[in-house]
């Protein structure tokens, strides 16, 4: 039996959500648990319906999809989230990258490339969008070369940083006041944003960078 994933919508146009409940009823494997109207709705139903993908959109009053999905991402980085927009708009990407988004879906594309996507982002596979994120990130990457900061939340940067000092899951864990289950959930994160596979490669690259201090 496939697993069904639980789905929250964020976002503020009621034709919108509309749309996406109407996409969203001819997939099987996603069932929709809950809308939010704005950013911090999201937040609130985040933890209090605990879904498994969350499409946020990005313009949205109150708080805007970039500052709910990193209030979110930093609470619950097990939550996959797809940022939705109208406009393949490569700055919005960075941001949505940045701040923790596991994805970045156009609106307008047809139902298949939407379940195509979000099935990628859920089973951690390729997907038809893959080569614009590495791109995306690659520059983000380069561009932050020998700079103070890295292209992570600030939460994930905490746990960078620790992580590649040598610190275990479990130092980590005390030290932040968070589970090591979050932990592993933000080195996943952070592995994924920087396209590295162990401590080892996220520690050269922490260096080189001089993201941390030798």
């Amino acid at each position: 039996m496939e697993k069904v994933y639980k789905v929250l919508i964020a976002d503020d146009h009621a034709d919108a959500r509309e749309a996406i409940r109407e996409i969203l009823s001819t997939f099987d494997t996603y069932e929709i648990i809950g809308e939010a109207l704005d950013g911090k709705e999201a937040i609130i139903m985040a933890e209090s319906l605990e879904p498994d993908l969350i499409l946020m959109d990005i313009n949205m009053p109150r708080m805007d999809g970039l500052k709910s999905t990193r209030e979110i991402k930093a609470a619950f980085p097990s939550i996959k989230i797809i940022i939705l927009t109208v406009s393949d708009d490569s700055v919005h990407l960075f941001e949505a990258l940045k701040e923790g988004a596991q994805g970045y879906l156009l609106k307008n594309v047809t139902p298949i490339d939407w379940k195509s996507y979000m099935d990628a982002v859920m089973e951690e596979t390729k997907s038809f969008s893959k080569g614009l994120v590495d791109q995306t990130l690659s520059t983000l990457l380069g561009n932050t070369a020998g700079a103070t900061r890295p292209p992570l939340t600030s939460r994930e940067e905490e746990v960078m940083k620790l992580a590649a000092s040598g610190a275990t899951n479990k130092q980590i864990s005390t030290h932040l006041h968070i589970s090591e289950y979050t932990v592993k959930n933000h080195l996943k994160n952070i592995h994924r944003k920087l396209h590295v596979k162990s401590r080892v490669e996220l520690t050269r690259l922490a260096y080189e960078n001089r993201w941390i201090e030798s």
